[in-house]
């Protein structure tokens, strides 16, 4: 049985949630506007200071599937507040900072921060009334979006009008303030009182697999994809990968239960997953260039940092109002519905650049549209992880799907890079992209978007007037799921749910 709290902190357990990962997740745009300024900050050169932006997501990498885990064997409002921690250190350290090695622990102490946001997921399923279960986990999903939406005007106003470590500071602060509220106001998570022992090797060899690949992904552009450097990261994260995936499956507590996520929901879920990452970081990406590049190119609108980052916030505000609403769709359609209906709005915007990308109102358009499609997908993708997993491992699963939207965004950077690099012209001395290499990079984002909408079709299992769904808007797995989850976990996990 589910622990539920007591209806007058229900409301406030769900908002100190939502702020604690959009607090977190500001941490993905903190740096943008600083990006180049930072060789001359530094004292470094732009290769070393692109770590600054790297070295955070290899270690979020890393400390996610851990920290999921972890909240699975001794509650995650345990480990919330542990993730606090590095948080607060990383942001005070980079504030401090006047030299690259500094900056770059402290960046890779706030990426350790990381997990914040699935665990968050995980403690709403235990601490929130059913009736408001929906929403609230929707909420808490999309704050992933609205943290980075956000993030990045935010960012660019604070740098512009006073010091660029006030940045850190802020956030510092905020992650201060984040600690006090989740230890004042979010209850005990009940433990696994079967937890086994943590499993440590599966750890490790899962780090060096991702290290190995996100560097490999997110640095070949600067490399050179056919590099000797490139080629041998990209050929030690597949090796490593087949010998963890083997571990894991003759493991007794494994960090990842690879059987419940070769399950279809999950399998398919995750697939989704990572193309939603893969298509949301390309309107990311490419948007914020169309708007600061000069209006004499016949393309860009000439916006400064401020009046771009003003004008990409909506975005995040809508994202957060829509958040509820697809809440209610999952309760009354089911959450594969709403997963594919946020798939295809974000397919036919990106569509839509056609005509539409050559405005301000018209870029405006698309990117909340975008933004509404995300809000719905990421509310969905949780509600239909949790009714296909164990209650013992929902942290787990949520930060493993959050890590594989993390993998499809840095692919898609990867690829955007390409397209862009491809596709530019000599302007006033510097290289740019063209106006179709625009196109197609927004093109290309709505094709995976499209194919994420196609996907959903693979996924099974019950929907609304069914009879096996535990909480409201939450669905649960298809009986083939169900009994190969039995034969695989035993009984006793059964009878947990």
């Amino acid at each position: 049985m589910n622990a539920v709290v007591p209806a007058v902190r229900t409301g406030p357990t769900i908002w100190v949630l939502v702020f604690a990962g959009i607090v977190t997740t500001l941490m993905s745009t903190l740096v943008i506007p600083l990006l180049v300024d930072l060789p001359e900050l530094l004292g470094t050169s732009p290769a070393n200071a692109s770590w600054v932006v790297t070295v955070t997501l290899l270690s979020g990498a890393v400390a996610t599937p851990v920290t999921g885990r972890l909240g699975d064997m001794y509650g995650a409002r345990r480990i919330l507040l542990l993730c606090t921690v590095p948080l607060i250190l990383g942001s005070f350290l980079c504030a401090m900072s006047s030299s690259l090695a500094p900056m770059l622990v402290g960046r890779a102490l706030q990426g350790a921060g990381f997990g914040i946001v699935p665990l968050g997921i995980s403690a709403l399923r235990s601490l929130v009334s059913p009736e408001r279960l929906g929403s609230a986990i929707a909420l808490m999903s999309s704050s992933l979006g609205i943290g980075g939406a956000l993030g990045l005007p935010v960012a660019a106003i604070v740098a512009q009008t006073t010091s660029w470590r006030m940045l850190f500071w802020g956030v510092g602060i905020l992650s201060v303030v984040m600690a006090i509220l989740i230890a004042w106001v979010v209850r005990d998570t009940p433990a696994n009182e079967h937890r086994g022992k943590f499993d440590g090797f599966g750890a490790f060899g899962l780090s060096v697999a991702l290290v190995c690949l996100l560097l490999a992904v997110s640095k070949g552009g600067d490399w050179g994809w056919t590099a000797g450097l490139t080629l041998t990261l990209l050929a030690v994260s597949i090796v490593v990968l087949l010998g963890w995936g083997r571990w894991e499956l003759r493991a007794d507590s494994p960090l990842v239960d690879l059987r419940v996520a070769m399950g279809n929901r999950v399998l398919v879920t995750n697939i989704v997953t990572i193309l939603i990452g893969f298509s949301m970081y390309f309107q990311a990406l490419l948007v914020p260039q169309i708007r600061v590049l000069p209006e004499s190119t016949g393309y860009g609108l000439g916006q400064s940092m401020i009046v771009m980052g003003l004008w990409c916030a909506p975005a995040g505000l809508l994202m957060m109002v829509i958040s509820p609403l697809g809440a209610r769709l999952t309760t009354a359609r089911g959450p594969r519905t709403t997963l594919c209906t946020g798939c295809l709005m974000m397919a036919a915007a990106y569509g839509s650049s056609l005509f539409m990308m050559g405005s301000t109102w018209g870029l405006l358009v698309i990117t909340c549209c975008i933004a509404a499609g995300i809000g719905l997908a990421y509310g969905a993708i949780p509600t239909l992880l949790m009714g296909a997993v164990p209650l013992t491992e929902v942290s787990s699963a949520n930060s493993v799907n959050t890590l594989l939207r993390s993998l499809g965004s840095t692919v898609s950077a990867a690829v955007a890079g390409v397209v862009l690099a491809q596709m530019s012209i000599m302007f006033a001395g510097n290289t740019i992209p063209t106006e179709n290499g625009f196109l197609v990079g927004m093109l290309i984002g709505g094709a995976a978007a499209l194919l994420a909408a196609l996907a959903t079709v693979a996924i099974r299992g019950a929907q609304p007037g069914g009879t096996e769904t535990p909480v409201p808007g939450i669905a649960a797995q298809s009986p083939a799921d169900a009994s190969s989850r039995s034969a695989v976990t035993g009984p006793g996990t059964a009878s947990a749910r």
